[in-house]
């Protein structure tokens, strides 16, 4: 089954915290809540967008966050939970489970959330979806389902994901010379050649041997990367035949290692061309032409930076 979002967690934590007499950390709690919702080996090991932490473990603290927030829990020392008298009260009514809607009940954490609102948070709306005279919270914030940190990764990718589409129909619409050119600045930017451009050149021309460029690993060229740069449209896929010639014409050049790159993809076969090559040979489709673009920096900025800041532990050591 899909790996319960916090809200779903809560009334299982605060279960397991009323048979705790002494404070105790969450994370003891995992293996068995993970037997609880039946989640798989490969949904245990789950992580974050961002792959920074475990997901269930990270909706876990979610979950201790909020039922903290509506005072149903207590952190009396540091890493440690125990639940509170009003948190007892909440689970001697036997709910089928702890929403929103149920905690929007408890004074602190309404405060919170419209707090929360007045300073400029959204909720998956706008700050007027708010009521405070109501004491309500709205639709917009029963929809969610995902931890702050979830969307604020998940509107990462999202943005990443426009990017990289751009910048694929921006190459795609170069000439061919500039094709190779991004093509050498890219590998460059990589690290290729030690990153020096004098290192590097377009070859192109009728006596290119097949070849569109070629990166020098160290100064005397004695370790060379040859480049075959394609765009081709999108939809015409480069095939066998053509990674037959560029292994060709790596044999001609006396080379062992070569990139193709094109701004369309690669046939299976032509992937299974590379693949059985005595020779080194790297493919790079559209897709991870892109996306190599935006991780190193080529024909993107960096329009904003956002800081997201958590409570450093160690400060508080006594």
């Amino acid at each position: 089954m899909p790996i319960p979002n916090y809200q779903a967690l809560q009334l299982p934590l605060l279960r397991r915290l009323a048979d705790e007499h002494t404070p105790i950390s969450i994370r003891k709690y995992l293996d068995s809540i993970s037997d609880e919702f039946g989640l798989t080996e490969e949904e245990r090991s789950t992580r974050t967008p961002s792959g920074t932490e475990n997901l269930l473990a990270n909706r876990l603290a979610w979950a201790r966050t909020y039922l903290g927030k509506a005072e149903l829990v207590a952190a009396p020392k540091r890493g440690a939970l125990i639940i509170t008298e009003a948190g007892r009260a909440l689970l001697a009514t036997h709910p089928t489970e702890i929403s929103l809607t149920m905690l929007k009940e408890y004074k602190p954490f309404l405060a919170w959330v419209q707090a929360g609102y007045t300073s400029g948070m959204e909720v998956n709306g706008s700050p007027d979806q708010v009521h405070s005279e109501a004491g309500s919270l709205t639709g917009a914030a029963e929809n969610l389902v995902h931890t702050p940190r979830e969307r604020i990764e998940e509107a990462k990718k999202e943005l990443d994901r426009a990017l990289r589409s751009d910048l694929l129909g921006r190459v795609r619409a170069m000439t061919p010379s500039e094709f190779e050119r991004l093509i050498i600045q890219l590998l460059l930017g990589m690290g290729y050649g030690q990153g020096r451009d004098v290192l590097a050149r377009a070859i192109g021309g009728t006596n290119d041997g097949g070849m569109d460029g070629v990166i020098n690993q160290d100064p005397l060229g004695l370790d060379r990367v040859y480049i075959q740069a394609k765009q081709w449209k999108e939809g015409s896929g480069v095939s066998s035949p053509e990674i037959r010639n560029f292994v060709g014409a790596l044999n001609i050049h006396r080379a062992n290692k070569g990139v193709f790159v094109t701004a369309s993809h690669f046939t299976p076969e032509a992937k299974r061309a590379a693949d059985g090559s005595t020779l080194q040979v790297a493919l790079i489709d559209g897709e991870r032409l892109a996306e190599l673009m935006a991780e190193h920096n080529i024909g993107v900025l960096i329009r904003d930076n956002v800081e997201i800041k958590d409570i450093d532990d160690g400060f508080f050591e006594l």
